[in-house]
C-alpha cells in the first residue's frame, strides 16, 4: 500500500531567524505536519483505489472520496497538501523577479498594493486558515481558505499561502498575528513562487 510521507524540511530549522522561530519550526514540522500524514494515512487505509494518488491529486479529486472518509481526507489530506505547500515556500533574502513581479503589478498594480491586500486578508481571517494567492487562468487574486481546506478543490492554483493557524506563529508572536504576517513578507522564497506561477501557465 502506498502511504504519504512527511516530507524533509529543505533548510535547517533555525534558518528563518529571525522572522520565524526555530522552536515554532520544529513543532510545527515534526508534530503537527506529521499528525497530518498519520491521520491521512490512517483514512486512506481501507481504500486501496486511492493509492498512488499524491496529496493533490487527492484534493483536487474530493468529490470522488467516500462520504465515509472525506471529512478526514479534506482535513488531514488538506493538512498534509497545505504544509508540503508551504515549507520551500520559505527562504530568507529571496529577491522578487519576474515572471511574477510583472504578473502581481498586472493584477495590483503595485507590489505595495498587493502587500496590504494579501496583509490584510491574512490578519483578518476569522480563526484557522490559510491566506493565498492563486492564478485563475493566469490571473491572480488573492483568496482565503478555513482550516486546512486548500484552492485545488476551487479549481484554482496555489502560488503561495501563508499558514494562520496560531501553532504556525503563537510562540513568538502571541495573539499578534499582523506582526508575523509582517515577518512572513521577509521569508517568502520568490523562485518557488514564480516556479508555481510558471507552471499554472502551462
Amino acid at each position: 500500500m502506498t502511504t504519504h510521507s512527511l516530507p524533509d524540511l529543505p533548510y535547517a530549522c533555525d534558518a528563518l531567524e529571525p522572522f520565524i522561530d526555530a522552536q515554532t519550526m520544529t513543532i510545527h514540522h515534526t508534530k503537527h505536519h506529521q499528525t497530518y500524514v498519520d491521520k491521512l494515512n490512517q483514512a486512506l487505509s481501507n481504500f486501496p483505489e486511492f493509492n498512488g494518488l499524491a496529496v493533490d491529486q487527492l484534493m483536487m479529486r474530493l468529490a470522488d472520496i467516500p462520504e465515509s472518509i472525506r471529512t478526514a481526507v479534506r482535513n488531514h489530506g488538506g493538512g498534509h497538501a497545505n504544509h508540503s505547500f508551504f515549507w520551500p515556500l520559505l527562504k530568507r533574502d529571496v529577491p522578487l523577479k519576474n515572471p511574477v513581479k510583472a504578473a502581481i503589478e498586472n493584477s495590483f498594480r503595485t507590489y505595495e498594493q498587493f502587500e496590504h491586500q494579501f496583509s490584510e486578508a491574512a490578519s483578518t481571517l476569522f480563526g484557522s486558515g490559510w491566506a493565498w494567492l492563486v492564478s485563475d487562468d493566469g490571473a491572480l487574486r488573492i483568496t482565503t481558505t478555513p482550516n486546512q481546506d486548500n484552492p485545488l478543490t476551487q479549481g484554482l492554483t496555489p502560488i503561495l499561502g501563508i499558514d494562520l493557524w496560531e501553532h504556525a506563529y503563537y510562540l513568538k508572536y502571541q495573539n499578534r498575528r499582523p506582526d508575523y504576517v509582517r515577518a512572513f513578507f521577509n521569508v517568502i522564497n520568490w523562485e518557488k513562487v514564480n516556479e508555481h506561477y510558471e507552471r499554472s501557465m502551462g
